[in-house]
């Protein structure tokens, strides 16, 4: 056991070990677990765990919450002889972390995949399947070694956040390869310009709910990758770095970062309706369809399985609006497609940038490449000009409508990886990539960086003070980043030593981690410059009198301007009005528009 410890480099925090699986009779239910103390609960878990639709994959790693702890478990389906069974047995081995400022139960998952592989190994095909007190013993000992011994700080953990390249490049930085922040360049990608309506709900802590088909593990890092948004400006800094960065600057009424509760059931709506009272918004995935039917429990919905390779399309964003029911039982809310807005250009364009200046992004050849490069061609024209139409769709208030029709509908679900499993991961800023389980993993486990999510090989490697200083530059209060390279690629693997080949093993691993790290670095500290910016925007309009009305914050279009965003734009409006509720005391923001105003913004009058 002392060899498995030495391999998987985890932290002391946690609070129990479970096992769930499904059961021919009683249905899903816990039939192994352990806990640091008799006030953990593990109700329900075995729902989270196990949730709908994972029958059809062989391996899974799913992130879960449970009373403020989070949790993350492997998911396997051992095939198995034993009656009543179909074949199948469907099981998960899954932990609870202790609360802290910032749980990282990832770092666990390694380990847990390696005990529920254990755990089956000997077992597998016999009858029956399940297994006996002996096979448990390598899962309680690794609870033992990793078990939570230190005081529960309830997750305030307040003072202990010192910022992004602390996190990620500092002495204790976690750069394992299953840190779902370095995930962050790819999810972009896959997202498109439509990240930013992503990005106005989590600022306005609202309610955000990722409706996928399993496998879910690419649904459950876009959770944790969209709290990361804002986590640096919704998070109590630490006493060194407030006294620098947050002198002068607004405060939000939560003080905690928006809640990952990762998967969600139908079990869980009780736990919605709690973190809703919180005010903290939150974000979770789900494989219930009948979520889809039931509007009235989030605010924003992202329909993962619209995502499809073949026709280009990318995740549909749906809105949750109020509506006047029909009847006494009548639906309350319904939903309908939002898309990102034209003020969304400018800040999509500087992040787009960054993510052109990774060398990654334009691998050649290899396993990242599309078999077909005329095919790859297509699709990014295909989804260039959805994107611009889309834009133009939510700009022009009259002519819209009558060009559109129904030109972009949405092709049917698709999880077949397009030219095999080897494309998923495949970098390119139009078009969609697929989020199917062959193509999100490789030998049944998720691809970790360097074997094909980030493309080729970045620059050799800089010292973290290089990585820290050079990779961005500040320019009036917004992060720009202005080089992440000097040499090509081919370059720098070949010239630093002519003794290795063009593309040594020894280097391509960490050429590639370094480059990811730079990546998401400016990509962080770009969401960030832009947060401080309109929230100073909205700060000098609450210190002004002559803007204010009594509670309420009078706006003329051109000042909705120097927020760079659309002046006519309902969802940008909307965005404003969740800044000002959540940074400005509970102030209102009225806008007040003429048709003078108007034409000055169309024609460039005033």
């Amino acid at each position: 056991m002392d060899g498995f410890d030495s391999r998987h480099k985890s932290p002391q925090d946690l609070v129990a070990i479970f096992h769930a699986s499904f059961h021919p009779t009683r249905g899903n239910v816990i039939d192994w677990s352990l806990k640091a103390s008799d006030d953990i609960e593990l109700d329900n878990l075995e729902f989270s765990t196990l949730p709908s639709g994972l029958h059809l994959v062989d391996q899974d790693v799913i992130y879960f919450s449970n009373n403020g702890h989070q949790g993350i478990c492997a998911f396997r389906r051992v095939k198995t002889a034993e009656e009543g069974q179909r074949g199948f047995r469907l099981s998960s081995l899954g932990i609870l972390v202790a609360k802290s400022a910032r749980p990282k139960p990832w770092l666990h998952i390694s380990a847990l995949q390696d005990l529920i592989a254990m755990l089956y190994s000997r077992n597998e095909l016999s009858n029956p399947l399940a297994p006996s007190k002996a096979d448990w013993g390598p899962s309680q000992r690794y609870f033992e070694a990793h078990r939570f011994r230190g005081i529960d700080t309830g997750g305030a953990g307040e003072g202990s956040w010192k910022g992004w390249s602390y996190e990620l490049d500092g002495d204790d930085s976690d750069r394992s390869h299953s840190n779902p922040t370095l995930h962050l360049p790819h999810l972009l990608r896959i997202l498109g310009p439509s990240t930013l309506t992503l990005y106005k709900h989590v600022v306005g802590r609202k309610r955000i709910l990722i409706y996928t088909l399993p496998p879910v593990e690419a649904a459950c890092i876009l959770c944790q990758i969209a709290a990361d948004f804002c986590y640096e400006e919704q998070v109590e800094p630490s006493p060194e770095c407030a006294s620098s960065s947050r002198l002068g600057r607004l405060v939000g009424k939560n003080r905690e970062p928006i809640s990952v509760l990762g998967m969600i059931t139908l079990s869980d709506l009780d736990k919605l309706q709690a973190e809703t009272q919180t005010g903290r918004g939150w974000i979770a995935c789900t494989t219930d369809a009948i979520f889809l039917e039931k509007p009235s429990h989030y605010d924003l919905l992202i329909d993962l399985t619209t995502s499809t390779p073949n026709k280009s399309t990318r995740p549909t964003f749906y809105s949750s609006r109020a509506t006047e029911p029909t009847t006494a039982r009548g639906p309350t809310h319904r939903l309908s497609t939002i898309r990102f807005a034209w003020s969304d250009v400018k800040l999509w364009n500087e992040l787009d940038r960054i993510l052109q200046l990774d060398p990654s992004c334009s691998h050649p050849g290899g396993c990242c490449s599309p078999l077909n490069p005329s095919d790859a061609l297509k699709s990014q024209y295909v989804a260039a000009w959805t994107d611009v139409w889309r834009v133009y769709e939510d700009v022009c208030l009259v002519c819209a409508g009558l060009w559109m029709g129904s030109w972009r509908g949405n092709s049917t679900a698709s999880y077949s990886t397009a030219n095999g499993a080897r494309n998923w991961g495949t970098v390119r800023l139009e078009g969609d990539d697929d989020l199917s389980y062959d193509g999100l993993s490789e030998g049944g486990q998720m691809r970790n960086l360097g074997q094909g999510i980030e493309g080729r090989p970045a620059p050799a490697t800089t010292s973290r003070s290089m990585r820290r200083s050079s990779a961005m530059s500040w320019s009036s209060g917004q992060g720009t980043v202005t080089s992440m390279s000097t040499k090509s690629p081919s370059q720098t693997v070949s010239g630093s030593n002519p003794s290795l080949p063009p593309h040594a093993p020894s280097h391509h691993s960490d050429e590639r981690d370094d480059s990811q790290l730079r990546t998401t670095l400016a990509l962080l500290q770009t969401f960030h410059a832009h947060t401080l910016f309109q929230l100073s925007i909205l700060e000098s309009f609450l210190s002004a009198p002559e803007d204010r009305d009594g509670n309420n914050i009078v706006l003329t279009p051109k000042d909705v301007l120097t927020f760079e965003l659309g002046p006519y734009s309902t969802s940008d409006e909307q965005y404003l009005e969740w800044l000002a509720r959540e940074y400005g005391g509970g102030s209102n923001i009225m806008i007040k528009r003429s048709w003078k105003d108007l034409f000055g913004i169309v024609f460039g009058y005033g």
